[in-house]
């Protein structure tokens, strides 16, 4: 929105493209974003899925935990993708607060508030999933690369709400 706005301010045709840009990527991340959406209740349901199987004999319940294991695995990914993504779409938010239109740097702070929840609630759910997970070498590498994604946003947003707060004081 805010790259929106910028690019059609009066007064600044000769930053239409790069905003215009900017707003193209926006929108990329919203795309992608929805589409993990999707993927997380697929992941939810694979589990469901997995559970379902039978577990009479030893073969059926080797195959029972090889798919609970490969859909936690999916269910821990799908969130971390969200966090990723998430934490790259900051970047945006972040270019408009320092580029935009000054009269609508507090939508783009928003959006940082946003983004910074969304990172924090995917973060859960990575955890959450990983607590069912065998592979520890694999949850080791993910949930600190977790913890990193979480505190670049947290350190975004604080950075983003100084400056809109600087800019509106």
């Amino acid at each position: 929105m805010v790259a929106n706005l910028s690019a059609s301010k009066k007064g600044w045709e000769a930053t239409w493209e790069e905003f215009s840009d900017w707003a193209k990527k926006g929108q990329q991340f919203k795309k992608q974003l929805m589409h993990l959406v999707d993927e997380d209740t697929r992941a939810f349901n694979m589990i469901l899925e997995a559970f379902k199987l039978p577990k009479g004999t030893d073969e059926e319940k080797a195959i029972r935990k090889e798919a609970v294991q490969a859909a936690t695995k999916f269910a821990i990914e799908i969130p971390f993708q969200v966090m990723e993504v998430t934490l790259q779409s900051m970047q945006v938010m972040k270019t408009m607060v320092e580029k935009g239109n000054p009269n609508s740097i507090t939508d783009a702070a928003v959006g940082a508030l946003c983004a910074r929840t969304a990172v924090l609630g995917a973060h859960m759910n990575v955890r959450i999933n990983a607590s069912g997970f065998g592979d520890k070498a694999y949850l080791e590498k993910i949930l600190a690369r977790a913890m990193k994604i979480e505190a670049e946003a947290m350190q975004i947003e604080k950075e983003i709400i100084e400056k809109v707060n600087l800019a509106i004081n």
